[in-house]
């Protein structure tokens, strides 16, 4: 069986990659194509020496540092990626991949992040974080978005079969395409994180500071608690206002290896999260560490946290974006603490691990290419 893997584009190590990963391990017959690869080379390592086939974008002008400027070509580039001869073509979305051309005789399945963010639901949100939201260059961006909502739609066409990392992306895929998909939750490497055996008085923050994660709300609540630590690590847009929000109780650690992050998720009190996420693994990797999350109820957050009161929770929700909210979930958090066990934590995280994604993508695929119809989200 010849099979394809098509990919956004290789630029940065991330959890897209981590899939893509399991993919040429489950296929490593498959071919990789992509719209530009500038993986550093000390990434690449997941790829087995596998040459990538890239698209036109690859050779233009700046296209290392601003490959995404390039948008508007790219619904031209993928579906000039030749899937020629091909059996199964598996892309892995969430911008133009799922837009390779196929016959009537290939598999098309579509492993889905989300349907193209900024053109759709978040498309107001980008444009006003980028300064694209008004005067001319607003009225152009959008009119670039309405042509890739078009080609975005029409493409859907193509997907045989649609497979969402979450049932918040799955909803996403029915309102955009209205389509339905099967949710196979990506695979979450759970082996070097271990449960934590002494917990100190802190609590932890761990990502990329950009605005949607709203790592400076965090701190914000935190100075309204000087009682407590919170301890955050990562770097990112948002650095300055994070500096610029925290008091004497926050310490920044900027980036970090991956010992000093594992280390702070197993000694940490609880682990907080901000972000309305598709996925999200920071979470699962603290519960892992046996760790509880404080999180806000939205995205995915609430498939991968048990956040309410009861039996097996393993952390705590607020559902509203504010210092206030906040606070009252840390409170909340400490009063429910005798019964968040580390044993529920990592209960929980394991239902994600990288064996569980396997089996159900191998599961899935194999009655794909037999022609049974495998089971659907409703």
């Amino acid at each position: 069986m010849r099979v394809a893997v098509v990919h956004d584009w290789m630029t940065l190590r991330g959890g897209g990659e981590s899939c893509v990963e399991q993919f040429l391990d489950l296929y490593p017959q498959a071919d990789l194509h992509c719209l530009v690869d500038f993986l550093p080379e000390a990434e690449r390592g997941f790829l087995a020496g596998r040459r990538i086939v890239t698209s036109f974008i690859q050779r233009l002008p700046f296209a290392r540092t601003r490959y995404r400027t390039y948008l508007p070509l790219m619904p031209i580039a993928v579906e000039q990626l030749d899937m020629t001869g091909y059996d199964l073509v598996i892309s892995t979305s969430s911008a133009v991949a799922k837009g390779v051309i196929t016959g009537p005789d290939q598999v098309h399945i579509c492993y889905t992040f989300s349907p193209i963010r900024y053109a759709w639901d978040l498309q107001e949100t980008y444009l006003r974080e980028s300064g694209s939201d008004r005067g001319l260059k607003g009225l152009i961006a959008r009119a670039i978005l309405h042509y890739i909502r078009l080609w975005d739609v029409r493409t859907a066409n193509g997907v045989d079969h649609f497979v969402a990392i979450s049932h918040y992306i799955g909803r996403r895929v029915r309102k955009a395409y209205g389509r339905s998909s099967t949710v196979i939750y990506p695979p979450v490497d759970l082996d070097r994180f271990t449960v934590g055996t002494t917990r100190e008085d802190f609590y932890l923050v761990m990502g990329r500071m950009v605005p949607y994660k709203r790592v400076p709300l965090l701190v914000e609540a935190f100075r309204a608690m000087p009682e407590r630590r919170l301890v955050v690590i990562g770097d990112g847009p948002d650095m300055a206002a994070v500096r610029a929000a925290a008091g004497s109780n926050v310490t920044l650690l900027g980036k970090q290896p991956n010992e000093v992050v594992t280390g702070h998720m197993r000694r940490a009190k609880a682990f907080l999260f901000a972000a309305e996420e598709d996925f999200g693994i920071a979470p699962l990797e603290a519960q892992a560490c046996g760790t509880p999350v404080i999180a806000y109820a939205r995205g995915a957050a609430t498939e991968t946290i048990r956040g309410y009161d009861g039996e097996g929770q393993t952390g705590v929700f607020f559902h509203e974006q504010t210092a206030a909210a906040i606070v009252a979930a840390v409170d909340h958090l400490d009063r429910r603490l005798p019964a968040i066990t580390p044993v529920a934590c990592r209960a929980n995280a394991e239902r994600f691990a990288t064996g569980r994604f396997r089996d159900e993508v191998t599961r899935f695929i194999d009655a794909a290419m037999t022609g049974t119809e495998p089971a659907a989200l409703a």
